[in-house]
This record gives structure tokens, C-alpha cells and sequence, in this order.
């Protein structure tokens, strides 16, 4: 199992795939283990790097309070011990804010940029906060968190789009695993940070070639927000497609757009 030390901790990542080198930031609560299928996706055109964000996973869980800084750090220094001078960066929800934060700190390092589900925080507007969805009544939060990953999704929707209804269902799964407390708190560490992210008045700093998507019924990163960071990032491209918060598994042209943008070659 592949660990490094680096940023005071140590961190359990993978590469997979053949390919110019490729950075995969994954989203909340998400570890290599639960997000194969993602990794796998992109290993069909890079070589990718991917790791269990601090936290998380197999990697450490330090004590908090986590910061954005410190996911952009951490990544820094792992690329950097394993040889990866400048690569495609893509981040997917959390992970999203992390490749901000990384392409801002590290602009050296990012060859071509994707920014999938996302948010900037601040003026830009900020990804719903999961944190809250604890302290609702059991009878209500699964109702919320499916209209947060797909404003369309209903027992009615669901009848006639069985892939929705399948992934709703790996979704609610997911979310029932039992967690050791150390788990729990590494989660609620992440989720702080997610908090307190904002970097919309940075983003006009990344001059990297940057493809900016959303989902067009997404209720955690709604399309405004990423509207808001297109606007500011020179250059930017930006996509809506047809799916909530996880579009990319919803609309069959969101894989083959990303991935011909992060392979481009100018």
C-alpha cells in the first residue's frame, strides 16, 4: 500500500492508467475506495494520481482545524516527491475547491484545469452546507439530500429514469456505512474546512487553460455558482449539462468533454 510522508502527514495514495500525468482531487467524504469508478474514468487517458485527502481513507487524520490550504499543501507535496513536475489537475466537489486552492498556491503545477460541481465560496457562492444535513430530523433529510444531489428527483422521476433511481440508491448507500469515530471526526474536520472556503476574489490569478462544469439541477454547487467562477478565471470554458451534483454519471457527453479538454495539447 503506497504511503508517503509528506506535510506532516502521511498520505496513502495510487496511480493508475497510462498517459500524461493527470491530479484527481475527489469530493466530501470520498476516499479512493468509494470513488474507483471515477479514478478509473480518467485512468483511461492519463496517468493519474490520486490520494485519500487528510482525513480520510487510509490517510492520516490529524488533529484540526483543517484548512484548504493545508489539501493544497499536502497534494503539493506529494506530486512533487513522486516525481510530477507540472500536470491536468481535475476536482471534482470538494475536491473542486482543493484544485482552486492548488492551481492559485501552485500555478506552476497545473498544466490544464477542470473544476467539476463546485463552488468558490464567498461573492461566488458557496456549495450547500452538508454539515447541516445531521441536525435535521431523520424523516427529513433523506428527502433533502435528494433533492440536493438532483432537483428533479422524485418518486415520480424516478419511475421512468432507472438510472437516476439506481444511482440515488448507491448514493443513500454509501452515505449508511458505519464510521469508526476517528472516521466521523477526520469527516467533520473536512467539512469545516469546506465551510470556510472562499477563494473568488484569488480566482482571477489562475491563467491555466480551465474547463469549468456544473450540472444544471445540481442543489449543492448550482450552476450559478459555477457561472460566478467562469466569470472570473481568464479564458474559462464553461459547460451545463443535464444532471444534478453528479452530472458526469447523468449525461453521456460530460466524460468525453472533460477528458478531450484536460488531453489538449493547446
Amino acid at each position: 500500500m503506497p504511503i508517503l510522508a509528506a506535510n506532516g502527514i502521511n498520505i496513502y495514495y495510487e496511480q493508475r492508467g497510462e498517459g500524461p500525468p493527470l491530479l484527481f482531487f475527489n469530493g466530501s467524504g470520498s476516499t479512493l475506495a468509494s470513488s474507483e469508478f471515477l479514478v478509473d474514468v480518467f485512468a483511461q487517458r492519463f496517468t493519474v494520481t490520486a490520494h485519500d485527502q487528510r482525513g480520510l481513507g487510509a490517510t492520516d487524520i490529524p488533529s484540526g482545524p483543517y484548512s484548504m490550504r493545508d489539501y493544497a499543501d499536502d497534494a503539493n507535496e506529494l506530486v512533487a516527491a513522486i516525481g510530477i513536475d507540472t500536470c491536468a489537475v481535475v476536482g471534482i466537489s470538494f475536491g473542486g475547491m482543493v484544485a482552486q486552492e492548488f492551481a492559485i498556491r501552485y500555478p506552476e503545477r497545473v498544466s490544464r484545469l477542470a473544476l467539476l460541481c463546485t463552488s468558490a465560496g464567498g461573492d461566488g457562492g458557496a456549495s450547500y452546507p452538508l454539515h447541516e444535513l445531521a441536525d435535521l430530523p431523520e424523516s427529513e433529510r433523506a428527502s433533502v439530500a435528494m433533492q440536493l444531489l438532483d432537483s428533479r428527483f422524485c418518486d415520480a422521476w424516478f419511475a421512468s429514469h432507472a438510472g437516476d433511481r439506481y444511482l440515488m440508491k448507491s448514493m443513500t448507500q454509501r452515505s449508511l456505512l458505519p464510521k469508526s469515530d476517528e472516521q466521523a471526526r477526520g469527516e467533520h474536520e473536512q467539512m469545516q474546512a469546506r465551510a470556510h472556503h472562499d477563494v473568488y476574489s484569488r480566482l482571477a490569478q489562475i491563467a491555466t487553460p480551465t474547463f469549468v462544469a456544473a450540472g444544471r439541477f445540481d442543489g449543492i454547487a448550482p450552476p450559478a455558482n459555477a457561472i460566478a467562477i467562469a466569470n472570473e478565471i481568464p479564458g474559462a470554458v464553461l459547460k451545463l449539462y443535464d444532471g444534478g451534483h453528479a452530472f458526469f454519471a447523468q449525461d453521456s457527453a460530460a466524460f468525453p468533454e472533460i477528458l478531450s479538454f484536460l488531453a489538449a495539447t493547446s
